[in-house]
Protein backbone atom coordinates (compact mmCIF):
# COMPACT_ATOMS: atom_id res chain seq x y z
CA UNK A 1 0.00 0.00 0.00
CA UNK A 2 1.39 3.42 -0.95
CA UNK A 3 0.80 6.70 0.79
CA UNK A 4 -1.26 9.18 -1.26
CA UNK A 5 -2.17 11.76 1.39
CA UNK A 6 -0.75 12.84 4.73
CA UNK A 7 -2.18 15.33 7.19
CA UNK A 8 1.39 16.57 7.72
CA UNK A 9 2.13 17.67 4.15
CA UNK A 10 -0.94 16.98 2.00
CA UNK A 11 -0.81 15.01 -1.25
CA UNK A 12 2.01 12.55 -1.76
CA UNK A 13 3.43 11.23 -5.00
CA UNK A 14 2.19 7.66 -5.51
CA UNK A 15 5.52 6.70 -7.08
CA UNK A 16 8.05 7.82 -4.49
CA UNK A 17 5.89 8.74 -1.47
CA UNK A 18 7.43 12.21 -1.18
CA UNK A 19 5.28 15.36 -0.86
CA UNK A 20 3.95 16.19 -4.31
CA UNK A 21 5.83 19.51 -4.38
CA UNK A 22 9.13 17.70 -3.75
CA UNK A 23 8.55 14.74 -6.09
CA UNK A 24 11.36 14.08 -8.53
CA UNK A 25 10.31 10.74 -10.00
CA UNK A 26 7.61 12.14 -12.30
CA UNK A 27 8.94 15.62 -12.75
CA UNK A 28 9.27 16.02 -16.48
CA UNK A 29 11.14 19.11 -17.61
CA UNK A 30 9.23 21.41 -19.91
CA UNK A 31 10.68 21.66 -23.39
CA UNK A 32 12.72 24.80 -23.88
CA UNK A 33 10.68 27.32 -25.82
CA UNK A 34 11.79 29.97 -28.24
CA UNK A 35 11.93 32.67 -25.55
CA UNK A 36 8.68 34.35 -26.55
CA UNK A 37 5.73 34.64 -24.17
CA UNK A 38 2.50 34.24 -26.12
CA UNK A 39 -0.85 35.56 -24.90
CA UNK A 40 -4.05 34.43 -26.60
CA UNK A 41 -7.78 34.10 -26.05
CA UNK A 42 -9.40 30.67 -26.29
CA UNK A 43 -12.93 29.32 -26.04
CA UNK A 44 -12.40 25.74 -27.25
CA UNK A 45 -13.66 23.10 -24.84
CA UNK A 46 -15.11 25.65 -22.43
CA UNK A 47 -18.72 25.84 -23.62
CA UNK A 48 -18.15 29.23 -25.26
CA UNK A 49 -16.59 30.84 -22.20
CA UNK A 50 -13.44 32.76 -23.09
CA UNK A 51 -10.17 32.52 -21.19
CA UNK A 52 -6.91 34.38 -21.63
CA UNK A 53 -4.05 31.89 -22.03
CA UNK A 54 -0.37 32.70 -21.37
CA UNK A 55 2.21 30.24 -22.74
CA UNK A 56 5.99 30.19 -22.90
CA UNK A 57 6.82 31.72 -19.52
CA UNK A 58 10.38 30.65 -18.60
CA UNK A 59 9.55 29.89 -14.95
CA UNK A 60 9.50 26.84 -12.71
CA UNK A 61 6.21 25.58 -11.29
CA UNK A 62 6.33 27.51 -7.99
CA UNK A 63 7.17 30.82 -9.69
CA UNK A 64 4.48 30.17 -12.31
CA UNK A 65 1.83 29.69 -9.61
CA UNK A 66 2.94 32.92 -7.92
CA UNK A 67 2.83 34.83 -11.22
CA UNK A 68 -0.61 33.36 -11.96
CA UNK A 69 -1.85 34.61 -8.60
CA UNK A 70 -0.53 38.12 -9.34
CA UNK A 71 -2.16 38.10 -12.79
CA UNK A 72 -5.50 36.97 -11.37
CA UNK A 73 -5.37 39.81 -8.83
CA UNK A 74 -4.41 42.35 -11.50
CA UNK A 75 -7.31 41.26 -13.72
CA UNK A 76 -9.79 40.85 -10.85
CA UNK A 77 -10.68 37.42 -12.12
CA UNK A 78 -10.21 33.74 -11.42
CA UNK A 79 -7.94 31.35 -13.21
CA UNK A 80 -5.54 28.45 -12.94
CA UNK A 81 -2.07 27.21 -13.78
CA UNK A 82 -1.95 23.88 -15.64
CA UNK A 83 1.04 22.16 -17.22
CA UNK A 84 3.08 25.35 -17.55
CA UNK A 85 0.17 27.39 -18.95
CA UNK A 86 -1.57 30.21 -17.07
CA UNK A 87 -5.30 30.57 -17.75
CA UNK A 88 -7.20 33.69 -16.66
CA UNK A 89 -11.00 33.61 -16.85
CA UNK A 90 -12.44 36.18 -19.23
CA UNK A 91 -11.06 38.34 -22.02
CA UNK A 92 -8.15 40.21 -20.41
CA UNK A 93 -5.80 40.10 -23.39
CA UNK A 94 -4.78 43.77 -23.46
CA UNK A 95 -4.43 44.02 -19.69
CA UNK A 96 -2.24 40.90 -19.49
CA UNK A 97 -0.08 42.03 -22.43
CA UNK A 98 0.57 45.40 -20.79
CA UNK A 99 1.22 43.85 -17.38
CA UNK A 100 3.72 41.32 -18.72
CA UNK A 101 5.55 43.89 -20.89
CA UNK A 102 5.96 46.18 -17.87
CA UNK A 103 7.70 43.43 -15.86
CA UNK A 104 11.42 43.96 -15.18
CA UNK A 105 12.35 40.50 -16.57
CA UNK A 106 12.35 41.92 -20.11
CA UNK A 107 10.36 39.09 -21.71
CA UNK A 108 9.37 39.30 -25.36
CA UNK A 109 5.56 39.24 -25.18
CA UNK A 110 3.41 38.74 -28.26
CA UNK A 111 -0.28 38.45 -28.95
CA UNK A 112 -1.07 35.08 -30.50
CA UNK A 113 -4.11 34.21 -32.56
CA UNK A 114 -6.76 36.54 -33.97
Amino acid sequence: MTLVYSTDFGRACPGCGQPQAQCRCRATPRPAGDGIVRVSRETAGRKGKGVTVIRGLPLDDAALVALGKQLKAACGSGGTVKEGVVEIQGDHLDKVLGWLQARPEGWTVKRAGG
